[in-house]
């Protein structure tokens, strides 16, 4: 998809309140699309709608939390009886859980599956069908480095994660001969809200351990305006998966050269973090 130029574009964009969301819908109004916008933080969203500026066309803002089928039906029924089937659809929306399998509850089993990969499902269930019709468009799906790199600590999250990109694999194959695309996008260490905002389990709730992953995210200082632009690179090439970040191409190629290798390092990393938040904690 030709995305130098989205005058006219309708495009949608999930938790477009902060972070990835609202970067991407930003990059999006400089190219002049018509945004379609939903997040469960109207004020974020409003903020958004600001910062694009006047001359944008904000044609949707609507309070949607994804891992509800019926608010998403809404917005698609909405969105559709403004624009028809949309160009550009962007399934952003996500929360973070940093936990042990053994620390993970089935209450936090079911938030974290119900809106990081249930509210991708949705996201494409009620707005493909259009864009089939339609025969053209293109879909991006927001996963993780977390996709395929296995961490004891993020358990829950890298399992929604990889399956995004399970589903964004199979939809690639599926869509092809409608003339619709699918990207799915592998940010990497991304500083972004949401690793505030990100629920906690056991060691990694620690002080020590919340500090330990905010300080590094900080000094990391990749943004979410740099992601935005590499996103819809990522879209005018038309690549299927696609890490971001040095680290996650680093991860992306080590696991399928050496697949073995990766896991032993992922588990010494974890380890090595795990006593260094006991001994943080201890110092407190």
């Amino acid at each position: 998809m030709d995305v130098r130029d989205l005058a006219g574009k309708a495009v949608v964009v999930t938790g477009a309140g902060s972070g990835i969301g609202r970067a991407t819908a930003l990059a999006v109004a400089k190219r002049g699309g018509r945004l379609f916008l939903c997040d469960v933080d109207m004020s974020g969203l409003e903020e958004t709608a600001r910062l694009a500026g006047s001359s944008a066309d904000v044609a949707l803002s609507s309070r949607v939390d994804v891992a509800k089928a019926e608010q998403m039906a809404d917005f698609a029924r909405a969105v559709e009886a403004k624009a028809g089937a949309v160009d550009l659809l962007v399934n952003n929306a996500g929360v973070g859980l940093g936990a042990r399998f053994q620390d993970t509850s089935l209450e936090d089993w079911r938030w974290i599956v119900d809106i990081n990969l249930m509210g991708v499902v949705h996201g494409c269930h009620f707005f493909i069908p259009a864009m089939v019709a339609r025969r053209r468009g293109h879909i991006v799906n927001i996963a993780s480095m977390a996709g395929y790199l296995p961490t004891e600590a993020t358990t829950a999250y890298s399992v929604t994660k990889a399956g995004v990109v399970s589903l964004s694999e199979c939809l690639r194959i599926e869509l092809r001969q409608y003339g619709i695309g699918v990207t799915v996008i592998c940010p990497g260490m991304i500083d972004t809200p949401i690793v505030h905002a990100v629920r906690t389990r056991g060691t990694t709730s620690l002080p020590a351990a919340r500090k330990q992953m905010v300080d590094s995210f900080a000094k990391r200082n990749y943004s979410a305006d740099r992601l935005a632009e590499n996103i819809l690179r990522a879209v005018q090439r038309g690549s299927m998966v696609t890490p971001v970040t040095p680290e996650a191409w680093g991860i992306y190629v080590m696991k399928r050269v050496a697949p073995n290798l990766t896991i032993r390092l992922s588990e010494w990393m974890g380890r090595t973090l795990e006593k260094r938040f006991i001994a943080g904690a201890k110092s407190l």
